[in-house]
């Protein structure tokens, strides 16, 4: 691998690792531990662990279409690609953060539109990097239904900012 390779991959580490931060900062609390959720709740743990390797074949994945394309023969895939990451953090921040699961189920949406998008747009140029964000979709759809799941269960009873 040359230089310009390593240096591509080492920048889409970044643009992944900035998106997972905001699991980081925004993660399960004593609020979600609280507002009733449906029983096939996954634990907290098993986020973190789901997401680790999601991150990894996302952060492949759009190197994976630089490398091929670069960034001019990419330009509107790697655009949504940035966008559904940018979308992906923050959910995180609406859900956790401001406490408002009817606005996340909104924003998971257009997460979940955005991702598809992705995976049609990164398929002509690589088989690989869009087949590599099908797991994502699949947590995406998954985190998608608990989300309005969560949503219905509390309405009215879910604080709108956090306290």
């Amino acid at each position: 691998m040359d230089t310009t390779s390593l240096i591509g991959l080492g920048g889409f580490a970044i643009v992944v690792i900035l998106a997972a931060a905001s699991g980081a900062v925004f993660k399960p609390d004593d609020w979600y531990r609280s507002i009733r959720k449906p029983g096939w709740t996954p634990r907290d743990w098993v986020f973190p662990t789901v997401w680790t390797p999601l991150y990894v074949m996302i952060w492949i994945s759009g190197w994976l279409v630089w490398r091929e394309a670069g960034i001019a023969g990419a330009a509107l895939p790697l655009f949504v690609y940035v966008l559904q990451l940018a979308l992906n953090a923050g959910w995180s921040a609406i859900f956790f953060g401001l406490r408002r699961p009817g606005l996340a189920f909104a924003e998971v949406t257009v997460l979940w539109a955005a991702l598809a998008l992705n995976i049609v747009l990164f398929w002509p140029i690589s088989t690989l990097a869009a087949l590599l964000l099908v797991p994502y979709l699949v947590w995406v759809t998954i985190a998608a239904v608990l989300n309005f799941q969560v949503w219905r269960m509390n309405t009215g009873a879910v604080p709108t900012v956090a306290g």
